[in-house]
């Protein structure tokens, strides 16, 4: 039961994290920059802290007497993650919602599994994975499997991808749908956010002190029921002060560049629904963390949580894809590449489902 608890609120995270972009789509008449950071304020600055507050009411106090190279730690990674979740959003708008998640939550699905486990086997430290443990291990061995199955499934979707990217050459109608669409640009972007995201991660684990801190508090007062499952809500108010001000800074610029700041007062659009669309997409973001922290208390802080969070996602993100029609007019060639893609990706969540549960 703990394991399929896990998986569900790793699935619902993963819905929404690729579903979150969706809402930004019904903004009309606001350039890039000002809907994204306005969403980005709501899931950044003002949802984290209350969502901390009503499942940690003391995570201020954890907050002010923790470490100082904790905090700091935290905040580097969530700084350098920002500039992932930054050019996320322009890797989504260049490739769109499908193409671009598979390319980036692929890199940032190896990246953010591997390298705190090769970090963790020189600097051993008591419930952290090692990648000695990975190999060595029955489970760690299928965790690797599925991450090496997913890898593929990501490959795969890449090659939908290019045969997309073709036929798109082609002059076919499906290019129209989206007239951001740039394959090169887009690689480019995507390779660096998915490299950068895996950041996130990395603060997680910086930040680990801190939702153990409040997970000793809650099982404090509530013995023998197990893991607390919004630990890691105080973690994430640090990681993503990182995140906005990188995403602040560069929106800021970009809105005195295109001489786009009129875009938040601007009557000649729909104002109302511009905000409400963009703080509905900046809360869809949020609720992805806050689920992968519910599904993390359950099968662990390790490459096997990330893995499926990332999967997930890709998997949502390719199935929006086809809702928007951002494959209408490609050949049954590009459709079989990313179904083929889409099912490996689901056989590598089974394989690391299976591999926790050998785990327990």
């Amino acid at each position: 039961m703990i394991i399929f608890l896990g998986v569900l609120f790793h699935f619902i995270g993963g819905f929404a994290s690729g579903s979150f972009y969706i809402p930004y789509k019904q903004v009309k008449g606001w350039s890039w920059e000002s809907f994204w950071i306005v969403g980005g304020i709501c899931s950044w600055l003002i949802v984290p802290p209350l969502a901390a507050w009503i499942t940690i009411p003391d995570f201020v106090e954890i907050i002010k007497h923790s470490d100082p190279q904790t905090l700091m730690v935290t905040y580097i990674f969530g700084l350098l993650w920002g500039i992932g979740g930054l050019t996320y959003g322009l890797g989504v708008r260049y490739l769109g919602v499908s193409l671009g998640s598979s390319i980036i939550l692929g890199l940032c699905s190896v990246f953010g599994a591997i390298i705190p486990s090769i970090y963790y086997q020189f600097n051993p430290k008591d419930g952290k994975d090692s990648i000695s443990m990975l190999f060595t291990s029955t489970w760690g061995q299928f965790v690797l499997i599925g991450l090496a199955v997913c890898i593929i499934g990501i490959v795969i979707c890449g090659k939908a991808g290019i045969v997309k990217e073709r036929d798109f050459a082609k002059g076919n109608q499906g290019a129209l749908l989206n007239k951001d669409y740039r394959f090169g640009l887009g690689l480019f972007v995507a390779i660096v956010s998915g490299v950068l995201s895996a950041c996130f991660a990395f603060a997680l684990d910086a930040g680990k002190d801190l939702a153990d801190e409040a997970n000793n508090v809650w099982k404090l007062a509530h013995p023998g029921q197990g893991e607390f499952l919004f630990q890691n809500n105080v973690t994430y108010v640090v990681v993503l002060w990182g995140g906005l001000t990188t995403n602040f800074i560069w929106c800021m610029i970009l809105n005195f560049r295109n001489k786009t700041f009129s875009d938040y007062t601007n009557k000649k659009t729909p104002l109302i629904a511009n905000y409400l669309f963009s703080a509905l997409a900046g809360i869809t973001w949020f609720l992805q963390f806050f689920f992968y922290g519910m599904g993390e208390s359950k099968l662990g802080n390790g490459p096997s949580s990330w893995i499926l969070h990332m999967a997930f996602i890709i998997l949502i993100a390719n199935v929006w894809g086809l809702v928007l029609n951002e494959w209408k007019g490609v050949s049954r060639k590009g459709y079989t590449w990313l179904f083929l893609g889409i099912l490996t990706i689901i056989l590598s969540v089974l394989i690391v489902g299976y591999g926790n549960s050998l785990r327990s």
